[in-house]
């Protein structure tokens, strides 16, 4: 399935800075960045799980906020881009040089 993950970390203290590059590593582990704070994951239901949970135990929720769009399985349809578009297709054929 096709999610799409955005957050909004504080970044004024040291501990939001922390909070910010752990929730961006966790990210980054499962999917592809499309933008500065969004991520594109192709994964399975389960992941989803673990992703949650690990994005709950970092995040400060008074101070934080984190978005999961499940676009599932035919996410392509769901998906329109304006302007430049450098982001991958998780489901296309790989070409490696």
């Amino acid at each position: 399935m096709q999610v799409l993950i955005t957050y909004d970390v504080e970044t004024v203290s040291p501990q939001g800075r922390k909070r910010l590059r752990q929730v961006a590593k966790v990210c980054t582990d499962y999917g592809q960045r499309v933008q500065n704070s969004v991520f594109e994951m192709n994964i399975y239901p389960e992941d989803l799980v673990v992703i949650r949970n690990k994005l709950l135990t970092i995040i400060d929720p008074d101070k934080d906020s984190v978005r999961i769009y499940n676009l599932g399985k035919n996410w392509q349809k769901k998906i329109e881009t304006l302007g430049t578009d450098s982001s991958y297709n998780p489901e296309s054929d790989l070409l490696i040089l």
